[in-house]
């Protein structure tokens, strides 16, 4: 399917993609202008893509036209359809697939909520929902990868090993996977329910992570969030939660939180938990920030 839309305007363009019907992998070519582009920019057909859930594929240049290129997303293609059980997460899903932090908003944003709660400085470093690990490796990555001279990349490695992690998932494959890519012995994997967290002998920690976890279903958020401060972080200690405000469609990540009940994006849920999160740890004599874009993210250190 082609479009000419050389020469319309922003409000043009986006009432033809609100009647414009297309299948899951089917394809839509828009051509328009140089000038065109030069106007309205190439982000915003890219944020017009995830609006209609679409894939914005490299821009073709034809003299002094641009054909812009898209391609639909399956709708029915995601983890969020899942059937609830413990493996909704594990290695043969959907979500397992996913890997966060190739994408650069998520990935920017985490590393500073790790630079504002000084990750240096942190010993025993908790994330509840850790699935496969990958909050971890970004963790490692930043401790040693920004560095070239030998030596300090040891000293680098050395610091990421001085430190001691514990990851807990509900989902067995995912647990039993992360302890393969993280054979070294300060890394620390259990498969169990983070409404059970007492059955546990966690004790406390310098730095609590939770992306995109804590407001499942089957957890109460309030009560959860107040037992994890109140039973095992640190004295002093930080913390990180995310909150996605997007959806994981096709294996893209599309902006957005999808709230039940309600056919567009809605943020009232994500934001009335963080507004939550941030009064309480604020009573605690907390600093606390909300950064972020795709993933929001709140952290929280304590006020010297």
């Amino acid at each position: 399917m082609t479009i000419d839309l050389k020469e319309k305007t922003s409000s043009e363009i986006l009432e033809c993609f609100e009647i414009l019907h297309v299948e899951a992998g089917e394809r839509v070519e828009v051509e328009v202008l140089e000038s065109d582009i030069e106007s309205i920019g190439y982000k915003a057909f890219v944020d017009l893509a995830q609006i209609f859930f679409m894939k914005m594929l490299t821009p073709i240049t034809k003299e002094k036209r641009i054909i812009l290129r898209f391609i639909k997303l399956n709708e029915n293609s995601s983890f969020h359809k899942a059937e609830k059980s413990s493996e909704k997460y594990g290695v043969e899903s959907e979500f397992f697939t996913v890997d966060k932090s190739k994408q650069f908003s998520f990935l920017y944003h985490y590393q500073k909520a790790l630079e504002f709660i000084k990750i240096g400085d942190k010993k025993r470093i908790l994330n509840l929902g850790v699935n496969k690990g990958d909050e971890f490796k970004v963790i490692k990555n930043m401790l040693t990868c920004a560095v070239s001279d030998s030596e300090e990349v040891l000293l680098g490695r050395q610091e990421f090993e001085s430190k001691e992690f514990v990851g807990i998932d509900y989902s067995t494959t995912a647990i039993e996977y992360a302890k393969k890519d993280f054979p070294h012995s300060n890394v620390e994997f259990t498969c169990h329910d983070i409404n059970r967290l007492s059955e546990l002998d966690l004790g406390r920690f310098d730095l609590i992570i939770s992306i995109g976890t804590l407001q499942s279903s089957n957890i109460d958020f309030n009560a959860t969030f107040m037992s994890i401060y109140q039973n095992h972080l640190e004295r002093g200690g930080a913390v990180i939660l995310g909150f996605p405000n997007c959806r994981w469609i096709d294996g893209e990540m599309v902006y957005g939180a999808k709230a039940p009940n309600y056919s567009f994006n809605e943020m009232s849920l994500v934001l009335k938990d963080i507004h939550f999160c941030k009064k309480y740890l604020q009573q605690k004599k907390y600093r606390v920030t909300i950064t972020g874009k795709d993933y929001l993210f709140l952290t929280a250190r304590k006020i010297a």
